[in-house]
Parts: C-alpha cells; sequence; structure tokens
C-alpha cells in the first residue's frame, strides 16, 4: 500500500509543480512537494541514506536541465531562484522522482536494461506533457534533438540512480531475520 501512496503522491506532486509553473505560482507547489520529500526522509529506513540518495538525484537534475537549458533545446517559463539554473519547480520534481527509487520504482533494483528502457521512454513523455500544459516551451533548436537529449538523460538516469541507492533488500531482510 505504501507504494501506492508513493506513486499517487509523485503524481499529485508532478502537476502541482507542472501546473504551478504553467501559472506561475509554483510556491505553494514546491511547498508541498518539499514537505512531502521531508517527510518521506523521516520515515525512510535509513533517513541519512535516503537524504544522500536524494541530493545525488537532485545535482543530477539540476546539472543535465541546466545543460539542456543552456544548449536552448528548452525554455523553462520560471527562471526562479536564478535564470543560470534550471527552476526550482523541477529540482522538486527531481527530488519527488528519487522518492519514488525505495518506492513505486523499487521493482526495478537489478533490472538496469529495464531501468534504461522506462528512462528513455518515460522522461521525454513527462518533459513533453510539462512543454503542453505551458511549464515550459521547446528551443529554437527544436522539439526532436530536445526529445533525444532528454531520452538519454533518463536512459542513465534510472539505472545510475538505482545503483547509488545502497539500500539492498537481500541485506534488509537478513538484518531483520
Amino acid at each position: 500500500m505504501s507504494k501506492l501512496w508513493n506513486f499517487l503522491l509523485f503524481q499529485a506532486g508532478w502537476f502541482a509543480c507542472v501546473l504551478g509553473a504553467a501559472h506561475q505560482q509554483v510556491f505553494w507547489a514546491v511547498l508541498g512537494s518539499l514537505s512531502y520529500i521531508t517527510w518521506h526522509i523521516w520515515r525512510a529506513q535509513s533517513p541519512k541514506q535516503e537524504f544522500s540518495l536524494l541530493l545525488k538525484v537532485l545535482i543530477y537534475g539540476v546539472v543535465t536541465d541546466t545543460l539542456i537549458m543552456y544548449l536552448g533545446l528548452l525554455d523553462f517559463h520560471d527562471a526562479w531562484p536564478s535564470p543560470l539554473l534550471s527552476p526550482i519547480w523541477m529540482w522538486a520534481l527531481w527530488l519527488l522522482v528519487a522518492s519514488t527509487l525505495n518506492g513505486s520504482l523499487s521493482w526495478l533494483r537489478g533490472k538496469p536494461v529495464l531501468g534504461a528502457i522506462l528512462g528513455a521512454i518515460s522522461g521525454p513523455l513527462s518533459y513533453e506533457a510539462g512543454v503542453r500544459l505551458g511549464a515550459a516551451s521547446w528551443g529554437p533548436d527544436g522539439q526532436i534533438l530536445g526529445l533525444a537529449l532528454i531520452s538519454l538523460v533518463w536512459a542513465v538516469a534510472i539505472p545510475l540512480f538505482l545503483y547509488w541507492d545502497r539500500t539492498p533488500i537481500e541485506g534488509t531482510l537478513a538484518k531483520n531475520l
């Protein structure tokens, strides 16, 4: 049941952040998402380890989205906290994705090829949905190149994030027996 709640709260946070960005009202969406992330870390089996994982995912996300932005492939319709970086609502989305690694996406653990395929498909679909909802727009260099790069970013991201997650189920089970 907790995996279902994790999935539903991720979806709610995604829609709140994207629609908030589309209407230049990201404060409450980001605050709500960060509140959930705080609760998620607090209830994690190993809060310190979960915080470390979320921080790594956040850095990866900020760097890759900022690079995509600088390449002129994607224009975010919000520049806070700085026009030099991807916007804070995108940071919240990366943290929300990270919260699913030990939740609704934990079934991908040990399946890096499937994770790469899922990332290569779902990542670009998510960005395209955000563009269609008005949170961003494709840059002058075109949608195809942007989607291709985002597909590569996410094909690497999911297996990498699961590799970074050092909470093997087997070790947890053995420790509890």
